[in-house]
């Protein structure tokens, strides 16, 4: 279980070990300390959380594929399923879910993926099926790498290029690049465009009164 939350952990933990007695249960604050477990034990199931300190769950995702290719991960954040599950499950999760989701639907998706499975809730699954029937028509943030969608959250959350540099290890200059590109992709003009886009499609939280 990897969550920056203590609270959070042991939730899941008591949660999970009551439907199975068994099971043995590894906890990861950070991504660091994710993939350092997960090279480590035969685990059976990841359960992941999208948003943790340091490097993008996203970016986790990708480097647990690296080394556990069969090794499935489900997915539990806070974000609502319109601003990461797409993005995940193309990276190879098996399934996504919201962390207001009920105890017994967290259980009924671990055994799912447990048995081999995917799990979509029923919300999610009108989404991709909609997605399917678009003729190939993509939404503007689809045209984004996961790093240029994790930089274009972060804009969007009130961050200036230096405090996004500093949190993700890359160059002012660097971060520079990726808002050029991020703009020049979703055919918007500035901060303020970019700003309104992210909160319209929901894709970071709104903090009363700072829109």
């Amino acid at each position: 279980m990897a969550d920056d939350h203590t609270v959070v952990r042991h939730g899941l933990k008591q949660i999970l070990a009551e439907e199975f007695k068994r099971a043995f249960f590894g906890e990861a604050r950070n991504a660091q300390e994710a993939l350092e477990l997960i090279g480590k034990e035969p685990w059976d199931i990841v359960i992941l959380d999208i948003t943790m300190p340091g490097r993008s769950g996203l970016e986790v995702m990708r480097e647990i594929k690296k080394l556990r290719p069969r090794l499935p991960v489900l997915v539990l954040s806070i974000h609502p399923e319109n601003q990461f599950a797409v993005r995940v499950l193309k990276l190879g999760a098996a399934g996504y879910m919201t962390k207001e989701s009920a105890a017994e639907e967290l259980i009924g998706a671990v055994k799912k993926v447990l048995a081999g499975g995917r799990y979509v809730s029923t919300s999610l699954a009108e989404v991709l099926a909609t997605n399917l029937c678009s003729n190939g028509v993509r939404s503007p943030q689809d045209l984004l790498s996961d790093r240029e969608f994790q930089v274009l959250r972060l804009i969007a959350s009130g961050r200036i290029v230096s405090e996004i540099a500093c949190e993700l290890a890359l160059s002012v200059k660097t971060i520079s690049t990726y808002r050029s590109r991020i703009l020049e992709k979703m055919g918007l003009r500035n901060n303020a465009e970019l700003m309104h886009y992210a909160v319209q499609h929901q894709l970071v939280e709104v903090i009363p009164g700072k829109y």
